[in-house]
């Protein structure tokens, strides 16, 4: 799995990825963020303590986090060469 190296919050709720082949982008979540799980990202503060965590995933906590998979599709439209096997 290629996994998220730096993870840096923007403005209106985006996030700067970048992984460890090279590849980086922009995700905006400003639709989602207030909806669902991601209602306590409303809270801007805890939108910009996101950080990578243990597992490779773009997380704020334990139980809000974005799958780094998912996250490399949207910014690449491409599925991870190791994912497309799994």
């Amino acid at each position: 799995m290629v996994r998220p190296v730096t993870v840096e919050p923007l403005s209106g709720y985006r996030l700067r990825v970048r992984y460890a082949d090279g590849v980086e982008g922009i995700i905006d979540l400003s639709d989602q963020v207030g909806r669902g799980v991601f209602a306590p990202l409303r809270d801007e503060a805890l939108f910009r303590n996101v950080q990578i965590g243990d597992r490779g995933q773009i997380a704020w906590s334990d139980d809000l986090d974005i799958c780094p998979d998912s996250a490399y599709l949207e910014i690449t439209g491409k599925i991870p060469a190791r994912a497309k096997n799994a």
